[in-house]
């Protein structure tokens, strides 16, 4: 225990920057007050500061092969890590959440792109590029509905720390990483091993059809982390400053491509990897190769990431205005069968299960779209024959120009163009436009 609590240490120069920037910031913070606008900025960063330097020292020394099999190494560096992560959304306002998220996310980036070598240059570009399309999509969905600036960095850094969960995850199982907890152990593994195996035994050995459940599993598993990871810090993040089912949809969109953004950059194989490959490497860049590539991923996948948690931003807001709702629905003539007869079984009140179907149907919405998405773009890879095409799937009998049409289309058409009309469509319905006031948390005292 001593001497995994001895290595988490900070060099000196490390030492200095911090101090520089956090002096730096405590001179800002000291004139403000001076003017009499008083702000927790110093608070933000130094508590920013130390949870993510830590955080990185904690994850090292984790990661560290053997570490992770003494006990209580395992123990201490996952408690520390649950508190680091709930300290980054504590109780805090909407300035001081957003500063302490963007100092968090800095010294992150830095030490990522520190511990590139060779990939700095390529990190960079990768990051630029890869900013554009992300503050074209902000742009294009905040046109509905103004939100203050404030609130949209908070939800898009937010969402760029969702991708937190399933990057350490995918570390833990890259590096064989196994804990030691006491009275039991974990290693992690892969969700195509571990979905194969599951479907295994639930299935004749060598059915045809094994690998395309097991896919199809393995994606759903991701998403459900993925979208769960997302709900977490947008009903952490966002709960204080939503005022209409607008607000809900609208910052869940917000964080959904503050997730992509960060995916795209940190994922070697995504952004990185294009620059590498076609303008870093040879002789003579290829742009239209590269471009081709940028645009694939920033419109087709940033658009399933949009639609699934723009859905269950949707269920969110009604969830979270379920009083208001549903009375206004009733008073509008409409009724709720199945929500009168669970109240009428269980004696639980009827806001509560709303809120509990709602919050369920979003999330389950929102992995199934996820999950369906990924498994159609692998499907070619894993059917007899790797078809390309629809005639390819149809067999002899379709007709000719069905070769000139790509399989890809179909989710394509799907998801960006299907779904930016559902999102239309739930953005123009008045009844989600009406503000209705903003949820605050009051101490009562009862005699």
């Amino acid at each position: 225990m001593f001497g995994f609590l001895s290595s988490l240490e900070f060099s000196g120069s490390k030492t200095a920057i911090v101090l520089c920037a956090v002096t730096a910031i405590a001179v800002f913070d000291l004139v403000r007050r001076c003017k009499h606008r008083p702000t927790h900025l110093l608070f933000a960063v130094v508590l920013g500061t130390a949870l993510s330097l830590g955080l990185i020292r904690i994850a090292e020394v984790f990661l560290q092969q053997g570490t992770g099999s003494h006990p209580v190494a395992a123990a201490a560096g996952f408690v520390l890590v649950l508190l680091g992560w709930r300290g980054l959304f504590g109780p805090w306002d909407a300035q001081t959440k957003t500063v302490m998220l963007g100092t968090f996310l800095f010294w992150i980036s830095l030490h990522i792109i520190a511990g590139e070598g060779g990939s700095l240059s390529a990190r960079l570009i990768a990051a630029a590029v890869a900013l554009l399309p992300a503050l074209i999509w902000c742009w294009l969905f905040l046109r509905y509905h103004r939100e203050r600036i404030g609130n949209v960095v908070l939800l898009f850094l937010a969402g760029m720390l969702s991708t937190v969960p399933i990057l350490f995850y995918d570390t833990l199982v890259r590096r064989g990483v196994e804990m030691q907890f006491f009275f039991f152990h974990i290693r992690p593994e892969s969700f195509s091993r571990t979905t194969q195996s599951l479907v295994t035994q639930l299935q004749p050995e060598g059915a045809a059809d094994s690998m395309l459940w097991a896919t199809l599993l393995s994606f759903l598993f991701v998403g459900l982390i993925e979208e769960v990871s997302k709900y977490w810090v947008l009903s952490r993040s966002g709960r204080s400053i939503f005022s209409s089912i607008d607000d809900v949809m609208q910052l869940s969109i917000i964080a959904a491509i503050g997730f992509a953004f960060a995916e795209n950059v940190v994922n070697p194989v995504y952004f990185t990897a294009f620059v590498r490959e076609y303008l870093l490497h040879g002789a003579a860049p290829d742009i239209m190769a590269f471009v081709s590539n940028v645009l694939g991923r920033s419109v087709l996948t940033s658009m399933v990431h949009i639609v699934s948690t723009g859905v269950m931003g949707y269920y969110l807001g009604l969830a979270i205005f379920a009083g208001p709702y549903l009375k206004e629905q009733r008073a509008s003539g409409k009724v709720f069968p199945i929500l009168s007869a669970l109240h009428g079984l269980l004696r639980l009140p009827e806001i509560s299960l709303f809120r509990v179907q709602m919050l369920s149907t979003g999330l389950l919405a929102a992995i199934g779209l996820h999950g369906l998405f990924n498994f159609l773009v692998t499907l070619p890879e894993l059917l007899p024959g790797n078809p390309q095409s629809i005639a390819d799937i149809i067999g002899p009998s379709a007709p000719s120009f069905l070769n000139a049409v790509p399989f890809l289309l179909i989710p394509a058409l799907f998801y960006v163009v299907g779904g930016f009309w559902l999102l239309t469509a739930l953005f123009e319905r008045k009844a989600n436009m009406r503000e209705r006031g903003r949820l605050v948390v009051q101490e009562v005292f009862v005699a």
